[in-house]
């Protein structure tokens, strides 16, 4: 479980390297949830999509990190929920 820091917000997400071609997206989201500035999570894309996994290109991370692990218990309560 990592924070995925986006250009214009942060997941908290389960991430996989997927191994793919030049250009096309090399990261699989397993189960992603945006970090709302009062710290908050809600789904990735919610209300737009059901899925639960996303492919997204690495170029489009900023970087990752560990969370702090208050952040990590909310997000496995409402990802294994």
């Amino acid at each position: 479980i990592k924070l995925v820091v986006l250009e214009h917000y942060n997941l908290i997400s389960k991430i996989e390297e997927s191994p793919s071609e030049l250009g096309e997206p090399d990261c699989l989201l397993i189960n992603p949830y945006v970090i709302k500035d009062d710290k908050s999570l809600e789904p990735f894309l919610n209300g737009l999509t059901k899925e639960v996994e996303f492919m997204m290109s690495s170029d489009k991370i900023l970087t990752l990190v560990e969370p702090h692990k208050s952040l990590v218990d909310s997000y496995l309560k409402l990802a294994t929920a």
